[in-house]
């Protein structure tokens, strides 16, 4: 279908508005399926990253007066420290907990003056403790203490993060969907504009077949070639969005890895196929309305 054969290419107009459609349609399509590509990438990345992170992680708080927050804080670390499942369990100094509130309140904050409660930082085995066992012993030890097992933060940002990754694949889905929706318009309006180069073609004896071919083959290469353009053009710009390390959020780390890059080099050729197929049957169906 798709080897070249230059008296079957003469069919098809090398140039006009159909030309241009194809390619730019192409080019734009595969250019933001790499952007689709790479937000349904990250957003697993992401998942994965925060559902590993936080399963492991709990944090103790201890909101008592100030005469009893040492004291309450002894007695909760003892009890964390003597609880199966839990690894490692350490008080965060004035120094940590400010860093934890300075991407909210800034550097100036007057943490030494404010009645901030004592947290303390837990890392559990990758079993885990339990839980409701841990809270009726801290409440018989340690009353101020309240146990927060990230349960309530993990879930639903594990759940958006998943979403954005489905989000991502239905949005490729879409691109490919209005490719084909593009690339039959201009088929159906090169085939109509040369509705009498084809009848002068059946009277010469030329079949349906090898007209339609020549169309499929002009319109999928053009497809193939312009997917290939708005590729290489996705994947120079992904380069210059901040990493992870440069830029603080959501979107920063935007990139691709790993076998990502298979399904980034699949974009042109599977481009081309949508176009081949869109075109076939546009073909089809419109050598048979001029029959």
């Amino acid at each position: 279908m798709l080897r070249f054969d230059e008296k079957a290419d003469r069919v098809v107009p090398p140039t006009g508005f159909t030309a241009r459609l194809t390619v730019f349609s192409a080019f734009a399509m595969a250019f933001l399926a790499v952007f689709a590509l790479a937000l349904s990438m990250a957003s697993g990345r992401i998942a994965d990253r925060w559902g590993q992170e936080l399963a492991q992680a709990s944090t103790l708080r201890i909101s008592a007066p100030a005469g009893e927050v040492a004291a309450q804080t002894e007695a909760a670390l003892r009890v964390l420290r003597t609880t199966p499942g839990i690894v490692d369990a350490r008080a965060l100094s004035l120094d940590e907990q400010r860093d934890l509130l300075r991407p909210w309140f800034g550097t100036d904050l007057p943490i030494e003056d404010l009645p901030l409660p004592q947290l303390i930082d837990i890392i559990e085995t990758d079993e885990g403790y339990d839980a409701a066992g841990l809270r009726l012993r801290l409440a018989a030890e340690a009353p101020a203490a309240v146990l927060d097992d990230h349960a309530r933060w993990r879930r639903p940002l594990i759940e958006a993060a998943t979403r954005l990754r489905l989000l991502g694949w239905a949005a490729i889905l879409l691109i490919a969907t209005a490719t084909a929706a593009m690339v039959t318009l201009a088929a159906n309006a090169a085939l109509a504009a040369n509705a009498q180069v084809i009848a002068v073609l059946r009277l010469v004896g030329a079949k349906d077949t090898y007209i339609a071919s020549a169309f499929v083959r002009r319109f999928a290469l053009r497809a193939l070639t312009g997917a290939a353009l708005g590729t290489v053009l996705g994947v120079v710009v992904l380069f210059f969005i901040p990493s992870q390390s440069d830029a603080a959020g959501f979107l920063t780390g935007l990139n691709i890895q790993g076998l990502g890059w298979v399904w980034v080099a699949l974009i042109p050729p599977l481009s081309g196929l949508v176009a081949l197929i869109a075109t076939r049957f546009a073909a089809a169906r419109v050598l048979e309305e001029l029959a």
